[in-house]
C-alpha cells in the first residue's frame, strides 16, 4: 500500500504528544512540590491536580500510544523509523508506570536513627534555623533544612520517646 507522507508524521506526531504528556505530568509535580523553593498561588493547586490525575492520564497516554505503534509500525517499512517509535513507546509505558509512584515517600522518608554531634562540632550558618527540644537534661537540635527534606525524625530524648516534624 501506498499511504501518503502526511499520515507517519502525523502519528509521530501523537506519539510525541503523549509522550509530552506523560513527561509533564510526571515531572510538573515534582518540580513545584519540591523543598525550598516559592510556589505561586496557582502553581501548587495545579501541581497537586496534575499529581492526582497524573496515574490515569499516562495510563491512557501508554495505551494510545501503544495503539499509534501498532498502526504506525505498519505503515513505515523503515526500520530506524519503527525502532525510535518502539522507543518513544516504550518511553511513555515507562513514564505510566512511574507516575504510579509516590515520589515524595521516596524523597522525604523518615529519619528513625538520627545522627547527633556536639555543639562545638557543628557548622551551621547564622540564619539557619532550629527546632529545639529539651527534656530533662538532654536536648536535641534538629536543623530546618534537613528537615525540609525528611519531615520527620522519630527520636529519643531524655528517655522520652519523640516525634519531631516541620
Amino acid at each position: 500500500m501506498n499511504f501518503p507522507q502526511q499520515t507517519p508524521r502525523r502519528f509521530a506526531f501523537l506519539l510525541l504528544g503523549f509522550l509530552a504528556v506523560s513527561l509533564f505530568t510526571v515531572v510538573y509535580p515534582i518540580y513545584v512540590i519540591r523543598p525550598f523553593r516559592p510556589q505561586g498561588p496557582r502553581e501548587l493547586p495545579a501541581a497537586l491536580v496534575v499529581a492526582r490525575v497524573r496515574p490515569w492520564v499516562a495510563l491512557l497516554s501508554a495505551v494510545a500510544a501503544i495503539a499509534v505503534l501498532a498502526r504506525y509500525w505498519r505503515m513505515l517499512p523503515r526500520r530506524w523509523c519503527r525502532v525510535l517509535a518502539a522507543v518513544g513507546t516504550g518511553l511513555v509505558a515507562v513514564l505510566a508506570v512511574l507516575a504510579r509512584v509516590n515520589v515524595y515517600e521516596l524523597m522525604f522518608h523518615p529519619v528513625d536513627h538520627p545522627a547527633f554531634a556536639a555543639v562545638n562540632e557543628v557548622k551551621l550558618d547564622k540564619d539557619d534555623k532550629l527546632i529545639v527540644v529539651k527534656i530533662g537534661g538532654s536536648a536535641r537540635a534538629y536543623p530546618i533544612r534537613a528537615m525540609g527534606y525528611h519531615h520527620i525524625v522519630n527520636d529519643v530524648v531524655g528517655g522520652t520517646a519523640l516525634v519531631a516534624t516541620y
